[in-house]
């Protein structure tokens, strides 16, 4: 275990969710040399995660949020989120006074305010913080956390919250990270629909797609898609990565927030559909950037 580089008023944390993000991202805690509790609904997961990390984990988040001073979670949507939280045996119920909630999940801004009353009636701390990278980004510690809450409550969870994150901002109020990652989901559509129509369209043309991509990433042009997914596109490779399926969750909360606020997004929506296509086709698990099979076929 490495030396402790984090405020020595933190030093007990617990982690609710270990998915593909989740997982690395409660390692790195425990690299950094945090004691780290972990919930995870299949108990077998958690105890790898133990064998491969130390700490200790628990049988429901309750119990692993009990002693810990800042608790995370990372799980799957809205339902899930109030369950791990607010659900029988729950993490917030069993929080200390003065103990900090992080939620990683991407959700909506409407519960991000729900859990965080909820807390403060507990005289527990929340802020929403959902993140960017993917599972390379966590597993390599260098993902983005858009975060909303108290700027106090911000900068004492910041230093944790470093252990795997390469950029870290306050956004706003609590509500405000969510509403911060509906942006970047946003943005990326309309970025991987563009890009699979330029490198289909190149190949039509019959360039050399690699050689497109080498020289225009190098101008206006360029983006983390194209540096990332570009040659992996090219090369019908599709099973890793963010999934389509979890993207037209994110999509949705997106859409839905859009028509609270008389917001347009009208490539946005497009661009939900397609996916919808992907999935019918069985495409569901596969990387976002598999949009191009849908103007190849």
């Amino acid at each position: 275990m490495t030396g402790r580089s984090h405020d020595d008023n933190i030093s007990k944390a617990a982690f609710i969710g270990l998915g593909v993000m989740g997982y690395p991202m409660a390692g790195h805690l425990a690299k950094k040399g945090y004691q780290v509790t972990v919930f995870n609904r299949t108990a077998t997961k958690a105890e790898q995660w133990v064998k491969e990390f130390g700490g200790q984990h628990a049988s429901t988040p309750a119990e692993a949020a009990r002693d810990a001073q800042i608790v995370f979670s990372c799980v799957g949507n809205d339902d899930d989120l109030r369950a791990v939280a607010m659900g029988d045996d729950g993490a917030l119920p069993a929080m200390a006074a003065g103990a900090i909630y992080v939620d990683h999940t991407t959700a909506s801004a409407e519960v991000a305010r729900e859990l965080a009353s909820v807390a403060q009636a507990q005289q527990v701390h929340f802020l929403d913080a959902p993140v960017s990278g993917g599972q390379a980004g966590a597993e390599n510690g260098i993902l983005t956390v858009m975060v909303g809450g108290q700027a106090e409550i911000f900068d004492v969870a910041r230093p944790v919250i470093d252990s795997y994150a390469r950029a870290v901002g306050l956004m706003g109020p609590v509500g405000s990270g969510q509403l911060t990652k509906m942006v970047n989901q946003i943005c990326i559509a309309g970025l991987v629909q563009g890009l699979s129509e330029g490198l289909d369209f190149a190949s039509r043309c019959g360039l050399d797609v690699e050689q497109v991509l080498e020289v225009i990433s190098k101008g206006a042009a360029q983006s983390w898609q194209m540096e990332n997914r570009g040659k992996t596109m090219n090369q019908n490779e599709f099973n890793f990565g963010f999934a389509v399926d979890w993207m037209r969750k994110d999509l949705g909360l997106c859409l839905g927030e859009a028509r609270r606020m008389g917001s347009r997004l009208p490539v946005t929506a497009l661009v939900d559909q397609f996916y919808g296509q992907v999935q019918a086709r069985g495409g569901g698990r596969w990387d976002t950037s598999s949009l191009i099979t849908l103007l190849r076929d």
